[in-house]
């Protein structure tokens, strides 16, 4: 038996655009080489029941697209026993506390070790909108970032939590320790992202083309004018956002070994402190929204991880 998915109808702007790009950016729970691996398989028709064979497809206005999601692919990730901070649980969905070093997902050479082997051992069934790879992931963390992240357990809760994603319904805060104090005013950041020009390992802040992004922040403390601890709010969901955003301004987040900028700094316990990590000082501190089932309100914080912690306390002496 398949599962079925359908897209928004498109809309005057978003005619002439290709499929692929159409759907990646309306159906939040299904990713972009997702996306075109169901159509190159013929799992995609438009609502006239032509099936749509080529990702390059140029949609048209008033055109709406349904998604067969096969239910017989082969499952290769292995569950595995990781003991996970589990912070709430139900039938429904999980959220849990991600540690730094940990991989959301299964990509290239990584296929242990990983949340969704955990998961796929602790839950033993996800939601599978997000493919075989990605089963129950409706959004991720870096490998690098720690931090409060809500699975899907079941379809129904994960289309409802991608919706909130995609209308910006979430409560999601993050910690940074950047280098610096950021002295500009507003504190909003609002850009277009996209991949870096020369390194497509990397993101960017590009210019013309990209997606939106808009992250604001606040400083909660000077760190002795060489650092700074920012929380960072996200009202979009760009790869990289705050990493891109805080470098963008010049307070690149310490340890970062992407976007950060290899300032030496003069406290020097905390500088021995920053040579023994290999992430970036980034947290999710904050999630908060509506049980997608129950309408349930609720909110999940997690202070900072030891190794931030006592970098942290570090910069303050």
């Amino acid at each position: 038996m398949e599962k079925q998915l359908n897209s928004p109808t498109v809309e005057k702007a978003f005619a002439k655009q290709r499929l692929d790009k159409f759907l990646s950016q309306h159906m939040a729970d299904l990713s972009r080489e997702r996306i075109k691996n169901l159509i190159q398989t013929n799992c995609i028709q438009n609502n006239q029941g032509e099936c749509i064979s080529s990702p390059s497809y140029k949609i048209k206005e008033g055109e709406f697209f349904t998604i067969q999601l096969p239910q017989n692919d082969t499952l290769d990730i292995l569950p595995e026993n990781i003991p996970l901070d589990v912070l709430f649980e139900d039938e429904h969905l999980i959220v849990i506390n991600k540690p730094a070093g940990m991989s959301v997902h299964p990509a290239g050479p990584i296929v242990t070790g990983t949340l969704v082997n955990a998961l796929l051992y602790h839950c033993k069934e996800l939601s599978g909108i997000g493919g075989v790879e990605r089963p129950g992931i409706v959004h991720r963390l870096d490998k690098g970032t720690s931090g409060v992240m809500v699975v899907a357990k079941c379809d129904a809760a994960h289309q409802a939590l991608s919706q909130m994603f995609q209308d910006r319904t979430m409560d999601r805060n993050y910690l940074a320790l950047c280098y610096g104090v950021p002295l500009m005013a507003p504190k909003r950041i609002e850009t277009l992202i996209g991949r870096h020009p020369k390194d497509r390992k990397k993101m960017a802040v590009t210019q013309k083309t990209g997606k939106n992004a808009i992250s604001t922040f606040e400083i909660l403390e000077n760190l002795n004018g060489e650092a700074s601890l920012l929380k960072f709010k996200l009202h979009t969901g760009r790869t990289h956002q705050i990493r891109v955003h805080a470098h963008h301004i010049g307070h690149s987040i310490l340890g970062d070994p992407v976007y950060g900028k290899a300032k030496k700094l003069q406290n020097s316990e905390a500088a021995e402190l920053l040579k023994s990590i290999d992430h970036q000082m980034l947290h999710a501190t904050i999630l908060g929204f509506e049980h997608p089932i129950t309408g349930q309100k609720l909110s999940f914080e997690q202070p900072m991880p030891e190794d931030m912690a006592a970098l942290y306390q570090a910069l303050k002496s």
